[in-house]
């Protein structure tokens, strides 16, 4: 089947420009790796989001609902529900994880570590996210980590003296 432009870009987006193919495939469906480097790269780009709280809510909360419909047309073109080589939920979901945190290299890897274990451990309630259809279902739960993220991370920063 030929994919249309959209299809395409919508496919090279949802992948992380592509970093997701980096990962070994042998692991299985899940544990491909592609998750991590998804959140890498969320990690990287943190640090070019605006700094302003309410600007930094805006641009997240947009790139959230544009990440759904581009996970969603990706996942379409790509056959799957979920399909494990779609990094964008990691690379937002990062965001929600990171929001409020101080611009430091301390506080980036508490809540990319937080981050990876929310993520891998698909906790309820939020597990119950990747139920919803579509590219709701594919980023939702991503959101979902990142606030329990969030949340953790800024108690073990309070504990440390970051905050």
């Amino acid at each position: 089947m030929e994919l249309s432009a959209l299809d395409r870009a919508c496919v090279a987006l949802a992948t992380g420009l592509g970093i997701s193919f980096l990962a070994p495939p042998w692991f299985g469906r899940k544990w491909t790796g592609a998750g991590f480097l998804g959140t890498v790269e969320g990690a990287g780009l943190w640090f070019l989001l605006p700094r302003p709280a309410l600007l930094y809510a805006v641009v997240v909360a947009g790139a959230c609902a544009a990440a759904c419909w581009i996970c969603g047309r990706a996942d379409r073109a790509l056959g799957t529900h979920d399909n494990p080589r779609i990094v964008l939920d990691e690379i937002v979901g990062y965001w929600i994880a990171a929001a409020g945190l101080p611009r430091a290299a301390g506080p980036a890897l508490w809540a990319f570590a937080a981050f990876r274990v929310f993520d891998s451990l698909k906790l309820p309630p939020y597990n119950r996210l990747e139920r919803l259809p579509g590219g709701l279902g594919v980023v939702a739960d991503d959101l979902g980590a990142g606030v329990a993220a969030n949340l953790l991370a800024r108690v073990l920063l309070r504990n440390w003296g970051w905050a």
